[in-house]
């Protein structure tokens, strides 16, 4: 089998993206655990919250260390891989990622260092505030880079210059409100949340299995098993939120999750499975449930979900008109300040589809010279992979279903059963721990896959955004990055099985002696002079 440059390009993105993001979500959950943990040790000031605090941080750092290389990795892409991308849409796609850069990473980063290297040296409250702060920068981080791939989504607050040829922004604030990239944002870190949660339920159930750490697992389970069945029920509402966004901002998308190949009745019927075939239009041994489907993408009982064969011929409404824009636009190129007003006119009352035009060029060098046919090819290219949308989606959904019964069991033992815990669902817990990863990339895939043909939805194919590289120039980075990746992962995955094995670097009683020189290092001048007593 080979493949173009295009294809290419897109495995190694999504080879990349979904390595990276091994690392993000367990960053995004353990950054905040950690931060709770160790406000619950400056409320009560038990030492053994405080070794909770040093041991889960110390997988943390390990994690968010490898996370960092491999995303700087990434957006260096944007420039080697997809230059003209970066080039169209640079002016706006660029701006939440130096953002993320200069206010989130760099905070992030400076308050890791405070974390890990200032237990001696600030005070409980102040390296409490450091923790905070490191969670909120992880999160923040998050945010700016969702904010990005939400506009690709859906590419708001932006227009098309005709004399640049470029987009440009036309509204920052509705870049940052984007309601897709909200939506994905909030829905993004309650999954990294749950991922957390399970890895340190997992990595806590494997300690009462073997006997050891007692203590400090019971403890890390019911913080994680409460914080995780809180996460795991806020994917679930605003899974549920993502969903009803699409069906106004995502309908092909949204179409293709449901497998729905013409439009049903108000209320739509949810699919629960079936075996969509692409090639005949149609899903075998469809199992649907009634009305699900159209609460869930329009909120009513009335609108109706417009199926992928609707979908299509709109499509195929909007690559005419995209026709249109691009002649205009090509007589403005070629015209300049004596352009007739009412080519002006007609480019700016069909610019809107000039992305539609653009995926011509997969068939045809000039979209004006392309026959009805390749004008219909191009409309159903518009269609995603559905089979792979169809089965990604519902495997997701079924593991975050999981992810409620487990963490509500624990948190059920935990809370009202004097933290007893079964071996076998201590050893389901230990099983578990991949699962919530398991869930993400097929999310991520759901997400970004869904969206195809498009880089930047009904803006520009993604035919048109690579640089003009070789196959060969590809393949020498993709087996770099396999080689590089795969070291970096046995890294990953010994460190952090080194550090588990090892298990807490303090036991209570030295954490107590800590915590003893510590405060006479706080209430003195050199740590040596012996306290006044309280007479003198």
């Amino acid at each position: 089998m080979e493949f173009d440059l295009v294809e290419l390009s897109r495995f190694q993105f999504a080879m990349t993206a979904m390595y990276h993001f091994l690392f993000v979500p367990l960053t995004l959950g353990l950054s905040i655990l950690v931060a709770i943990m160790e406000t619950v040790y400056v409320m009560t000031n038990r030492p053994i919250w405080r070794q909770m605090t040093k041991f889960w941080g110390t997988l943390f750092g390990i994690n968010f260390v490898l996370g960092v290389a491999t995303g700087i990795t990434m957006e260096f892409q944007f420039g080697m891989n997809w230059a003209y991308y970066s080039h169209y849409v640079g002016d706006v796609f660029g701006a939440p990622l130096a953002i993320e850069g200069l206010m989130a990473f760099f905070m992030e980063a400076t308050f890791v260092g405070l974390f890990f290297f200032g237990w001696d040296k600030l005070s409980k409250v102040a390296h409490l505030i450091v923790a905070w702060l490191v969670a909120i920068g992880s999160n923040f981080s998050a945010l700016w880079i969702l904010i990005a791939s939400g506009w690709m989504v859906h590419p708001v607050g932006a227009a098309f210059n005709p004399d640049t040829m470029r987009m440009e922004m036309t509204s920052f604030m509705e870049v940052v409100f984007n309601e897709v990239a909200q939506a994905k944002f909030v829905h993004t870190v309650s999954a990294g949340y749950v991922t957390a949660s399970l890895f340190v339920l997992g990595v806590s159930a494997w300690y009462l299995l073997k006997g050891r750490h007692i203590d400090l697992a019971r403890r890390s389970v019911a913080v994680a098993s409460a914080f995780g069945l809180a996460s795991a029920l806020s994917v679930v509402v605003l899974g549920d939120e993502s969903g009803y966004s699409a069906g106004h901002t995502q309908k092909m998308k949204l179409a293709a999750i449901e497998a729905m190949w013409e439009t049903h009745e108000a209320p739509a019927s949810f699919t629960l499975l079936g075996l969509p075939n692409q090639a005949e239009r149609t899903t075998e041994y469809a199992i649907e449930i009634p009305w699900v489907m159209g609460i869930i993408g329009t909120r009513s009982l009335t609108q109706e979900i417009p199926g992928i064969a609707e979908l299509v011929e709109e499509a195929e409404v909007m690559v005419r008109s995209g026709i249109l824009a691009y002649d205009a636009l090509q007589t403005m190129q070629e015209m300049r300040d004596e352009t007739p007003e009412a080519v002006r006119l007609s480019f700016d009352q069909h610019s809107e589809d000039l992305g539609y035009a653009l995926l011509l060029l997969s068939y045809v060098d000039d979209p004006r010279e392309a026959t009805d046919e390749q004008i219909q090819a191009a409309a159903w290219d518009t269609v995603p992979n559905v089979w792979v949308i169809f089965w990604a989606f519902r495997i997701m959904v079924g593991l975050g279903f999981a992810f409620i019964g487990l963490t509500a069991y624990f948190f059920w033992r935990a809370s009202f059963r004097q933290m007893q815990f079964p071996r076998w669902a201590l050893r389901l817990a230990v099983v578990m721990i991949p699962a919530p990863w398991i869930a993400a990339e097929l999310g991520w895939i759901v997400a970004e896959y869904g969206r195809q043909p498009w880089t930047v939805d009904g803006v520009l194919p993604t035919a048109l955004s690579v640089s003009q590289l070789t196959v060969t120039d590809v393949w020498i980075t993709i087996i770099g990055f396999v080689l590089f990746y795969t070291v970096l992962f046995v890294i990953e995955v010994a460190l952090m099985l080194k550090y588990i094995k090892k298990g807490p670097h303090e036991d209570v009683e030295e954490t107590e002696r800590w915590m003893q020189r510590h405060y006479h290092r706080l209430r003195t001048t050199d740590g040596k002079t012996p306290l006044a007593s309280p007479a003198e």
